[in-house]
């Protein structure tokens, strides 16, 4: 992407987080956004083919911001301490457009076609920070984490948007209890993959190559 595309594409993303912060994502059409945007139609469609194409863009730029910040943690943090401290970050980043958010989160039930767009933008956000934390996404349960994960952003974002409070204690609440029955989730789900790799070996699954003199 040249950089007249790069300035662009940050004009559209600025223009539809502006329009959205009036309430009326759903309202919003291509047309107001180009104009908002001071462009043409046909060099907004040669960014995004959809709005929810920009919507993607504007949370893959956040997940950037997200994954940039230099955490710092110590050998001693779980992983639940670590999970707080970035989906705490990724609401940091968030908080300039919160009323747009807010928009999206009002309007998005109401348009099935464009949620389901958006859940595999929003469930990949999740594996990425799950990977910021020092988790893993991978392996058989790699997927059930980061959807386990995605539950507890969407329950805890419910309270964000509301949370006037200046040191954000109401959400940083919500996050810790959330991520607190996530763990127990996950603590049972570890032992179950222990216990299916041990009958996998015992069922000879895996068996060691016969040695050779």
């Amino acid at each position: 992407m040249n950089a007249k595309n790069v300035d662009t594409r940050a004009q559209v993303l600025t223009a539809a987080m502006e329009l959205a912060s009036s309430g009326r994502w759903a309202q919003i059409s291509l047309s107001d956004i180009a104009r908002a945007a001071d462009i043409d139609l046909s060099e907004l469609r040669a960014l995004f083919p959809s709005k929810s194409a920009i919507l993607a863009a504007y949370f893959a730029d956040i997940d950037r911001r997200v994954l940039s910040q230099d955490y710092g943690f110590e050998a001693e943090d779980t992983p639940r301490d670590r999970l707080f401290e970035v989906l705490m970050s990724r609401f940091d980043a968030l908080t300039p457009h919160r009323m747009a958010v807010d928009a999206f989160s009002r309007d998005l039930p109401a348009d099935p076609i464009g949620a389901l767009c958006l859940f595999p933008t929003a469930l990949t956000s999740m594996i990425w920070m799950l990977e910021a934390a020092g988790i893993s996404s991978s392996g058989p349960f790699g997927l059930l984490r980061a959807k386990g994960l995605l539950a507890v952003w969407l329950t805890t974002e419910r309270v964000w948007l509301g949370d006037d409070s200046p040191d954000l204690g109401p959400t940083m609440a919500a996050l810790d209890r959330n991520l607190r029955r996530a763990e127990k989730f996950a603590i049972q789900l570890d032992r179950f993959d222990r216990l299916e790799a041990t009958k996998f070996n015992d069922e000879g699954g895996l068996k060691a190559s016969p040695e050779t003199d």
